[in-house]
């Protein structure tokens, strides 16, 4: 089935490569700096004697969620403050649509407005 998609000029071609593969890079560097905090939290959590307390990745990933998301808001991470509402709405909306749609969550997303 073909996509109802306009045909890309080149550089419009070029353009698009190069942020997808941006994106990829960007992607694969997260990934790895979630890795590394993960191993570097066990190592120092085993020099403290506390093996037991060391946090999964999905923490760090959390971590990092929470301060794109604030980011995407033009909030500052550390503080929360100086959010666009009508952004994080959005965000979030999105986000429950990708819920629904993909992993059938049983969510009903936020009304249009």
């Amino acid at each position: 089935m073909a996509e109802n998609t306009p045909d890309l000029t080149l550089a419009e071609r070029q353009i698009a490569e190069v942020i997808s593969r941006t994106d990829k890079t960007l992607a694969a560097a997260v990934s790895c700096a979630l890795e590394d905090a993960t191993k570097q939290a066990a190592e120092d959590m085993r020099a403290i004697g506390q093996e037991d307390a060391v946090p999964a990745m999905q923490y760090f990933a959390a971590v990092v969620h929470q301060r794109m998301y604030c980011l995407m808001c033009g909030a500052d991470p550390d503080t929360f403050e100086g959010g666009d509402p009508e952004t994080a709405y959005n965000i979030i909306r999105n986000s429950q649509n990708i819920a629904k749609h993909y992993w059938s969550a049983d969510v009903e997303p936020y009304p249009a407005k």
